[in-house]
């Protein structure tokens, strides 16, 4: 029963996240693809979106399609753990826990799940069990010390690798920067 029950999370879970990267990836499912994800990701504070668009669509959809497929665990329990990381340190920050409030109960249920099913092993119904593959259990620890890592450094301000910051134009003499005061 332990196997059918880790086959029910793993089905549930990779599909929905293999579906949620899709919107990401295509206009599809009502997503707004890759452009209208990176214009999402700007809006958010994640720049420049056209280069996290593609990072967060495909750790999406393809750590979904891993967990759902139960190949290559952990691996796509962690690349769903990153997401929903994220998700949490920027979308859902300092908001009351519930989702009706703009919380991240469902990006924290998500998280736990692909937890339990890196912990727990993709189980008898898989094709890791398939095919005989076993990645090493650490490769767990490790990729949640990355993220915890990368999150941190995301929520404190600290600007992505990926992107120098874009240069300021200096001020006219005789100009006044507009700091949204209106007279």
């Amino acid at each position: 029963m332990v196997d059918l029950a880790i086959l029910v999370l793993r089905l549930t879970l990779g599909a929905l996240l293999t579906g949620h990267g899709f919107q990401k990836l295509s206009r599809r499912f009502g997503g707004g693809g890759l452009v209208g994800t990176a214009a999402w990701l700007e809006s958010i504070g994640l720049r420049p979106g056209k280069r996290w668009a593609p990072l967060a669509a495909s750790a999406e959809f393809g750590g979904g399609l891993l967990t759902l497929l139960g190949f290559l665990n952990p691996l796509g329990p962690l690349a769903i753990v990153s997401t929903m990381t994220m998700a949490t340190a920027t979308v859902h920050w300092g908001k009351p826990i519930w989702v009706t409030a703009g919380g991240a109960e469902l990006p924290l249920t998500n998280m736990a799940i692909a937890s339990a099913l890196a912990l727990a092993g993709p189980g008898r119904y898989s094709l890791d069990h398939a095919l005989g593959i076993r990645l090493p259990r650490w490769l767990f620890p490790l990729g949640m010390a990355v993220i915890v890592t990368v999150a941190a450094l995301a929520r404190a301000g600290v600007p992505p690798i990926v992107s120098p910051p874009a240069p300021s134009e200096p001020e006219r003499p005789g100009e006044q920067a507009s700091a949204g005061t209106q007279g």
